[in-house]
C-alpha cells in the first residue's frame, strides 16, 4: 500500500480527490484505517480560509472513527484492531491551560514542535482512507457503539461541554438555538436535566427532529415577528438557560433576548472569524446575565459522551441522513451544503460500507 485516497484542499477554495502517500506514525501516534467520517460546516470555513491555523495543501476531516492498524513508539496500550473515535484537540500537555485540562485552549496552538495538534485543522484529518493521529486524540469505542456512532465522538463532546458550561439545574427552562447536529445533541443532553426544553431554528424538518430528540416545543424563528416572545410562550416563561449553536449574530441576539434576568447564555456556534455582534451592553449588565463561550470539548468530556451513546441515553442515529463512499465526495459535499434530502450528517465510508 504505497498510496491512499484522500480529500485535499490544495489551496483556499479548491477541492481535489487525489492519491497521497500513506502516512507513517511517529512517537506517540497511530495509523488508523478510517471507517466512518463526516462533513461539517466548519470544513467550508477551512476551505474558504476562514479558520486560522490551517495551512494548505490540507486534508480535512474532524468527525470520524476507525481501526488502529499500526502504532508508533510509545503507544503500547493500543493494539492493531482497536476501534477508536477521534477527539480533535490535542494540547501540548505542558502549558498552563493544558495542565488545567483545557487543552482546547492550548497556548501553543499550531506548534507541532511543542506537541500541539488539531486533527483535521493543523494536521491531516479523516477524510481519507487512513490517517495518523496522536494517541491522546483517541477514545476506545465502547462495546456496542458502531463506527458510525463513533464518528460522533467529537460532536457529542462539544455538545456535552456546552451543556456543562450552562450548569443546568433540574427543572429549569432551557432553549437551544440551532437545530444542526451539535445543537440537537445539546438539546438531547439538556433534556435529561431540564424541566422544559425548546428548540429554535428556521428549518421545519429539523425542528420536527428536535421534538424526537427531546424538545417539548419548537420555535420557527422565520415565522415569528418576535422570536423572544415566542420562546416565552413555548417555555411558559423566559429561558433560564440558552445554548446557541447556530453561529450567527441573529442567533446570539435571540439568545440574549430570550434569557431571563440572571440567567445563563452559552454561545458555541461561531468558531470561525468574520461574525460580529452589536448589542446594547445594558442588556447584559442590567440583565445580570452570565454569557459564556463554549469551545470544543476539553477534559476528556468525549469519553463521557460516548458512554451516553453506549447507554442509549443519547441516540445519534437519527442525525445520520446519508451515506457515500469516499470516491463520491463531491456528491456528498453538495448533499450536505445544499441540504438535499434534509441532510444533517452525511457519512462517508473510505474503507467500506456503513458499520
Amino acid at each position: 500500500m504505497a498510496e491512499i485516497l484522500a480529500v485535499t484542499f490544495p489551496e483556499v477554495n479548491r477541492v481535489e480527490l487525489r492519491d497521497v502517500p500513506v502516512p507513517s506514525p511517529g512517537p506517540g501516534e497511530a495509523l488508523v484505517r478510517v471507517w466512518s467520517t463526516t462533513i461539517c460546516a466548519t470544513d467550508m470555513k477551512i476551505l474558504t480560509g476562514k479558520f486560522p491555523g490551517v495551512r494548505y495543501p490540507h486534508i480535512p476531516g474532524h468527525e470520524w472513527s476507525g481501526e488502529v492498524v499500526e502504532v508508533g513508539p510509545g503507544v503500547g496500550d493500543l493494539a492493531p484492531g482497536t476501534r477508536v473515535g477521534i477527539e480533535v484537540h490535542v494540547g501540548c500537555g505542558h502549558c498552563q491551560r493544558c495542565l488545567e485540562g483545557m487543552y482546547n485552549l492550548c497556548e501553543h496552538y499550531g506548534n507541532r514542535s511543542e506537541g500541539h495538534a488539531h486533527v483535521g485543522f493543523t494536521i491531516p484529518g479523516g477524510l481519507a482512507e487512513y490517517a495518523v493521529v496522536p494517541r491522546r486524540a483517541m477514545h476506545i469505542l465502547p462495546d456496542g457503539v458502531s463506527y458510525d456512532e463513533g464518528a460522533f465522538t467529537d460532536n457529542v463532546g462539544i455538545a456535552l461541554w456546552a451543556v456543562e458550561r450552562a450548569e443546568i439545574r433540574p427543572g429549569e427552562r432551557v432553549l437551544v438555538i440551532g437545530p444542526g447536529a451539535i445543537g440537537l445533541l445539546a438539546l438531547r443532553i439538556a433534556s435529561l436535566q431540564a424541566g422544559r426544553t425548546a428548540i429554535a431554528g428556521t428549518r421545519a424538518d429539523r425542528l420536527a427532529l428536535g421534538l424526537q430528540m427531546g424538545a417539548d416545543a419548537t420555535v420557527d424563528v422565520a415565522k415569528e415577528g418576535d422570536a423572544a416572545a415566542a420562546v416565552r410562550q413555548a417555555l411558559g416563561g423566559p429561558a433560564d438557560v440558552v445554548i446557541e449553536f447556530a453561529g450567527t449574530a441573529d442567533a446570539a441576539q435571540l439568545a440574549l433576548a430570550a434569557c431571563r434576568r440572571g440567567g445563563r447564555v452559552v454561545l458555541g456556534g461561531s468558531t470561525g472569524i468574520g461574525t460580529t455582534l452589536q448589542i446594547e451592553l445594558a442588556t447584559i449588565v442590567r440583565g445580570n446575565l452570565d454569557v459564556r463561550g463554549s469551545l470544543a470539548n476539553p477534559r476528556w468530556v468525549s469519553r463521557r459522551g460516548l458512554e451516553l451513546i453506549r447507554s442509549g441515553m443519547v441516540d445519534v442515529r437519527p442525525l445520520i441522513t446519508h451515506h457515500f463512499p469516499l470516491r463520491e465526495f463531491e456528491a456528498a459535499w453538495s448533499t450536505f451544503f445544499e441540504r438535499k434530502g434534509s441532510a444533517i450528517r452525511v457519512m462517508l465510508h473510505p474503507s467500506g460500507g456503513a458499520v
